[in-house]
Parts: structure tokens; sequence; C-alpha cells
């Protein structure tokens, strides 16, 4: 036989499971517990109170219950929002099944501690970069649309609203309202950044509140909201508490603002000073331009004034006469030199023809040239190269005649 809760023919009676965790979780023993009260009943004819214990850095609770006079009788002011360490129970109800945690003592979380864990989270938060300054987004220079996440009506956003309105008439606002400190503001806050940081027309967005205690602007310095500021593709303005606050969303947004009105001067330019801007640089810019154009009329005026450039013929009309002699002296020089050529030439034709072999004819003399058949014409060097018979060809002064050889002749003289 199987053991009892084993198997569905021995089952557990719900008392029985009901005992059973109940003395389980009694083992457990006392234990201390930091959290932030999200909720406090205390009821007129009870003598027990009922809190909702909340953890600020992540998205659970926990129930106590302890007598009246705990609450009553603690060393700070018991309100939603309270940072405190608790000393209690686990403790099981079986008549309904519920866990609570049965408190016997009540402690206040002291300045102290609150700053030293927030140096703590700073520390973590700069190691991890995200306190870099090259991961700041710029702030436009003329926002459209102004995302604001303060309290409602409060007097942040009267300060943002009117400022920004007065230096730029044409500024619009988006505002989502939270509530600024207590249990709900982190998540509150952190709903209404995502929203705004996915509206494609806010340009940037500010969140503001007034001052405070360390308390109560402790949710600016909650991890969960500098880790979402962090993610905002959308420029993020901090403006949070007066000039010596300084909680930790003051380091990941991309601009602190000492407070809210610095905030709306630092977002939004001022109409009056910018007009004041534009005016200033037209005349700066048109007085710049009139100099230049003095510099670069002066500078045309000394050019003008130069010989060269008042008098540019000048140069070469005395240049004139040089060339005019050169060109004389050049033709002078080519016709001299003409001349001797030419006599050099006539002598040596003159030369050429007393010993070219016309002149010899021209004496009397004849050149005979033997004829073969079919061949070219040779001159005659011998009596033996003309038997008879053979034509010749006999060249004198004005011609040329043919002749047939007899043969050798005897000597007539």
């Amino acid at each position: 036989m199987t053991s009892p809760g084993q198997s569905p023919e021995n089952p557990f009676p719900v008392r029985g499971v009901a005992i059973r965790v109940a003395g389980w979780i009694d083992k457990l023993g006392a234990v201390w517990v930091e959290g932030q009260i999200a909720q406090l009943t205390l009821r007129p004819n009870s003598n027990t109170a009922f809190i909702t214990l909340r953890d600020p850095a992540a998205d659970m609770s926990l129930s106590l219950t302890c007598p009246r006079d705990v609450v009553t009788n603690a060393p700070v002011k018991m309100t939603d929002g309270t940072q405190v360490i608790v000393y209690g129970k686990p403790n099981f109800y079986t008549g309904r099944g519920t866990f609570s945690l049965r408190v016997s003592e009540i402690r206040a979380v002291g300045i102290g501690e609150l700053l030293a864990r927030i140096d703590r989270l700073r520390r973590l938060l700069e190691a991890e970069g995200l306190f870099d300054a090259r991961l700041k987004r710029p702030i436009p220079f003329l926002p459209g649309t102004i995302g604001l996440i303060t309290g409602r009506a409060s007097a942040a956003e009267h300060d943002i609203t009117a400022v920004a309105s007065a230096r730029w008439p044409a500024v619009r606002f988006d505002v989502r309202n939270t509530v600024v400190q207590g249990p709900n503001a982190v998540p509150q806050i952190v709903e209404a950044l995502r929203a705004l940081d996915a509206h494609p027309e806010v340009d940037v967005i500010v969140l503001a509140r007034g001052g405070g205690s360390v308390e109560d602007l402790l949710p600016f310095s909650d991890e969960t909201l500098c880790r979402e500021i962090a993610k905002c593709t959308t420029p993020v303005v901090s403006a949070i508490g007066h000039e010596p606050d300084n909680p930790l969303c003051d380091l990941v947004a991309d601009l602190r603002a000492a407070t809210p009105t610095d905030a709306a001067k630092r977002i939004v330019p001022d109409t009056t000073a910018e007009l004041a801007l534009v005016a200033d640089l037209r005349r700066r810019s048109a007085r710049a331009l009139r100099n230049w154009v003095n510099r670069e009329q002066h500078t045309l005026t000394q050019l003008r004034s130069r010989p060269v450039l008042a008098r540019p013929l000048e140069a070469i009309a005395a240049r004139a006469d040089e060339i005019h002699r050169a060109r004389r002296a050049g033709r002078r020089d080519i016709a001299r030199l003409l001349d001797v050529e030419s006599d050099r030439i006539g002598h040596l034709s003159a030369r050429l023809s007393t010993l070219g072999p016309a002149a010899t004819l021209a004496r009397g003399y004849a050149v005979v040239q033997v004829v073969p058949a079919g061949g070219e014409p040779q001159v005659l060097q011998s009596v033996l190269d003309a038997p008879a018979g053979v034509r010749l060809r006999v060249r004198v002064s004005d011609g040329a005649v043919t002749a047939i050889s007899e043969g050798e002749a005897e000597d007539l003289l």
C-alpha cells in the first residue's frame, strides 16, 4: 500500500497538506526583511495590522501581519512608500491557505544606510558604463513636442510649461502625470517613459519633480528606472529636486537640469534672444561683407595704379624701335649673305663649266663610243675595239652622229 498523498487511491485531505506546509514553514525561523511599504491597512475594530511590503528593485511583494501597537509605536511614521526593516517569522495560515510574515519589530532605514545603498548602486551602474558621456544623446535645438513626466498639478509642471511657452510660444507638450514618490512611483514613471519614447513626435523627454527629502526622491535612484532611461532612444532630461539634490537618474539622463525651470531654459531656445542673435549675426555679416569688398576694391586700385596696368602699351612702344632696328639688321645681314653665296655659286659654276666635257667638245674634240648590237654604248679606248664594220657613235659639241668603222687606218701624219 502506498504512502498517503502518493497515489490517487490514498490522497491527502486538504487539512493534511495545510498542516504539513505550516509545519515546514514554521521550521524556517525568524528573519530580518527590508522593503518599501506598498499598502498599510489598520481596521478600526481589529488589533492586527496588515501590510504589503514591496521590493523596490523587483516586481515582488510580501504580506505582513503584526500587532497594531507595533505599527503605532514604530520609530517612523508608517505610510505608503516608507522604507523599513522588519523582523518576523514566516507563518502559514491553515484556515485560508495563505502565507504571511508575522512581524514583531519594525525599524526605519536610516538616511546613512539609504545613501550607502544608493552609492553602491551608483558604482555598479558606473562600472556598467551607464554614465559614459559618449552615450549621451544630443538635445535637439528646437524640439517640436516635449514629453513631460511629473506629478499632477505640480509646481514642476507649471514651471516647465510656463517658462518654455514664454521662451518659445509654438512649443507643444505631451504631459504624463504620475505619482513621484512612494511605492507606485517607479512603475508609473517607467510606463510613461516607455510610452513617450515610443511616440514618434516626441523629440525630448523631461522627468521632473520638486525638491524633497532623500526618502521622497528615492524612486529616482531606483535601478529599474535608471536602466529604463539608459534604454531610451529619445533624449531624456532629468530635472529632479533642487541644485543640491543628485539622484542617480541625473547621472544616467542625457542632460541634468538643476531645477525644472532650468530644464525649460535648457531645452527650449528664447525667442527674443534668438531674434537678437540673428539680428546681430546679420549686422556682423553685413559689416564683414562690406569690409571684404573695401579690401578687394583697395587691392584692385593698387593693382590698377601700377605702370604695367595703367599704361600697358608703354612697354611695347619702348621696344618697338629696338624691334625695327633688329629687323633692318637681320634683313641686311641676310641680303649680304645671299650676295656672297651667289658669287660663290657663280664661281663654282664657271669652274664646273670649264672642267666639264662640254667645254672640251666646244674646242673641237669628240667622244667616240662603240655601239654593240643589243648592248650599251661603250667609250672607244683603243683601235682594237673598233674593227671594220663596228657601228660607232660620235658625239661633238652640238650633237652626235653615227658611223661605221672601216678598221685601223694608216697614220696620216
